[in-house]
């Protein structure tokens, strides 16, 4: 169906292509029975991301990494047909920043730049260049486009850096022509300039859309963590712990205005923190901190995620509108306890009920309160050395909720989700932090571990939310391996109360458990009896031929150490035996029935091979003599069989070995004799003396 599809368009394309200010022009092609929608787009927003090797072209330049912001009223179009992408045009897009590397004379700057996808005549490449002086210095090589009608979103990925020619003989260095010295990639958001409506292969009708404010286009309400960013220590450290928090900025993506009634209303999002630890060898990705939860108000009309604000703002996020909340302010001391919160309905107390969300009388607070709390260990540089951080921001609310109960199909309570890598400053309080790369929308820091594998979990579609079970196994050397199992709560309020992973019989040394630490109770603070959440280690059993870790359960102890949402727990050991395919085994903490999930686990220990040995026992004339008792002795073990009336015997399931084997007899005597079991036998015969 494409080539047609294609054939059918060449016309508009190539009048696209030739440089034409209309969309069409009179030509009409003729009929071929292809209708539908054909869109020019312009580029309205966007971040174009590089990572420059810039010691391939500066031996005293380092590696550098860059987000450019797309200048506004730049002309870079794209052309989409019934919402696929059917190529860009010729043009480009201006970049806010530069970068540069190097010390001294030798130092390399590039500013002033523009990505640009040149015209046919000139090669059709996609190009880094100045747009100052028209130098290119950079092709751009398999560069893959994705276009996402529902938001009107085009990326860029994959992208090689390769070394012009150009640029390579005007530095002297012609041997850097052609060198990859990095990637790039781009997202943005489209929006739509010229458009045509194709009838039977004939142009029907043409627009050119004013450029007025677009909105969300995700039906329904959609809220997501636009953006984080200014993550900091707040307050003095409290004992071996500190408290952090970082901004979210929220976006509607949805077509509909989000409920944002401050309290005490109980509609409106609340906004948990968290943050994560990779180690330096990738082996292990851990949550090492987490926060109370921010009670949104009073929403603003921004517009940080490109989509074209509505204008509405107070009580509710307009479509297309960003609202955002500095660190100090999700660093306040009036965050409520996650425990009045149901994850997946959104659902919590009103302010002004018996059973008031965020009511802090009777408590003091410290540098740490309902912060980010996280051990001054975790953070410490010199302890962790290559690590990498990552702070995450979830957005929940109980509109989405509601209006998927109304609107089948239009659920958006599963992408509310983002994170944001961040380097590390200190060994001790206070600490600092450095944004390492841009944000990560709509997709937990779980997802951030290289090289493992995720599985998604959702064990009652509909009726509760959903995980992540994250695994990942390290050859630690030629006979040992690491195994690492991270399990992510999203938005399930059942919780998690076990994890098991099958043996069968293989070794295991080094077990190991984490969790993020826990605030302290306080008063009003939802859990039972205000004492907080437990930080008791999960207890590990090694019964029934698996490891299993498990919290008390919701009966035991309502505040148990469960995995409750927004958290992750890590469940790791070490074994002799390399890894296979197998199936865990999750249990749930509130209610509902144990789930299975695929996972790598050590092979288990196989049984020992055994064999069947027989023959025959004969008289001195060669004739069959039943009913005696033939032995078989090794060194532990000592079996008996009886011959049949023609003298034969069995024996089976013996291990491989080596045997004595004979015959007690009254009425013969037989010779013994030494066999060596590593297989079958069938053809002993043992002849009674004459």
């Amino acid at each position: 169906m494409l080539k047609p599809i294609l054939i059918a368009l060449l016309p508009f394309l190539f009048l696209f292509n030739s440089g034409s200010d209309a969309l069409l022009s009179g030509a009409k092609p003729k009929p071929d029975g292809y209708s539908g929608t054909l869109e020019k787009m312009l580029v309205e927003s966007g971040t174009v991301s590089m990572q420059v090797d810039m010691f391939k072209m500066n031996a005293r330049a380092g590696r550098v990494q860059v987000d450019m912001p797309v200048k506004a009223n730049s002309f870079f179009t794209i052309l989409v047909f019934n919402d696929e992408l059917r190529g860009p045009n010729p043009g480009s897009m201006d970049l806010e920043g530069s970068f540069s590397g190097g010390v001294g004379r030798s130092a390399m700057t590039f500013n002033d730049l523009a990505l640009e996808n040149q015209a046919w005549e000139e090669g059709g490449d996609l190009v880094i260049r100045s747009a100052r002086t028209g130098m290119v210095y950079f092709r751009v090589e398999g560069q893959e486009y994705t276009y996402n009608p529902m938001i009107r979103g085009l990326i860029i990925s994959n992208g090689r850096l390769v070394v012009a020619d150009q640029y390579a003989a005007s530095i002297g260095r012609k041997d850097l022509a052609g060198t990859t010295v990095g990637t790039i990639g781009m997202d943005a958001r489209m929006r739509t300039i010229e458009s045509s409506q194709i009838v039977d292969g004939e142009v029907k009708s043409e627009d050119m859309p004013a450029l007025a404010p677009s909105a969300g286009t995700v039906p329904g309400p959609d809220v997501i963590v636009g953006d984080l960013s200014g993550l900091a220590q707040f307050g003095s450290s409290s004992g071996t712990q500190v408290g952090l928090a970082v901004a979210t900025d929220s976006c509607n993506f949805g077509t509909e205005n989000l409920h944002w009634n401050a309290n005490p209303s109980n509609d409106h999002p609340v906004i948990p923190q968290n943050l994560y630890r990779m180690s330096a060898n990738g082996d292990r990705m851990e949550q090492i901190g987490q926060s109370s939860v921010k009670h949104a108000f009073t929403a603003l009309t921004m517009n940080i995620c490109g989509l074209g604000c509505n204008g509405v703002g107070g009580s509710n996020l307009g479509s297309g509108c960003s609202d955002p909340y500095s660190a100090s302010l999700n660093a306040g001391p009036n965050l409520g306890s996650r425990a009045w919160i149901n994850p997946f309905t959104g659902d919590f107390p009103r302010g002004d009920s018996a059973t008031p969300n965020n009511n802090h009388s009777g408590h003091t607070h410290t540098g740490t309160s309902h912060r980010i709390l996280v051990e001054i260990n975790d953070l410490n540089t010199s302890m962790n050395a290559g690590a990498t951080y990552y702070a995450e921001g979830q957005y929940i609310t109980p509109h989405e909720y509601a209006w998927c109960q109304t609107h089948p199909g239009q659920c958006n309570m599963y992408n509310n989700v983002s994170y944001r890598q961040y380097s590390v400053n200190g060994t001790t309080s206070p600490f600092s932090f450095s944004p390492v790369a841009s944000t990560v929308r709509t997709k937990p820091a779980i997802l951030a571990w290289t090289g493992s594998t995720a599985v998604d979990i959702q064990p009652a579609a509909g009726a509760d939310g959903i995980g992540t079970v994250a695994y990942k196994v390290t050859q630690l050397s030629p006979t040992l391996w690491h195994y690492e199992y991270a399990i992510y709560n999203q938005n399930m309020d059942r919780g998690i109360q076990s994890f098991s992973v099958p043996l069968n019989g293989a070794p295991i040394t080094n077990i190991g458990f984490h969790a993020p630490p826990q605030h302290p109770g306080w008063a009003n603070d939802g859990t039972a009896g205000n004492a907080g959440f437990s930080s008791q280690p999960w207890a590990v059993d090694q019964s029934g031929g698996n490891v299993t870790w498990s919290s008390e359960t919701f009966a035991q102890n309502p505040n148990a150490n469960a995995i409750r949402w927004g958290t992750t727990y890590n469940f790791r050991f070490d074994s002799t035996n390399a890894p296979v395919t197998t199936t865990a085994t999750i249990g749930f903490y509130k209610t509902g029935a144990p789930i299975t999930v695929t996972v790598q686990g050590p092979a288990g220990v196989a049984p020992p091979a055994t064999y069947t040995v027989s023959g025959r026992v004969v008289n001195s004339s060669g004739m069959g003599v039943g009913m005696e008792r033939v032995f078989l002795s090794g060194d532990v073990t000592r079996s008996g069989a009886l011959t049949n009336p023609f003298g034969y015997f069995i024996f089976s399931n013996v291990s491989g070995g080596n045997y004595t084997i004979g015959v007690a007899s009254r009425r013969y005597t037989y010779p013994s004799s030494q066999i060596t079991v590593g297989g079958n036998i069938s053809d002993i015969l043992i002849t009674a003396n004459p």
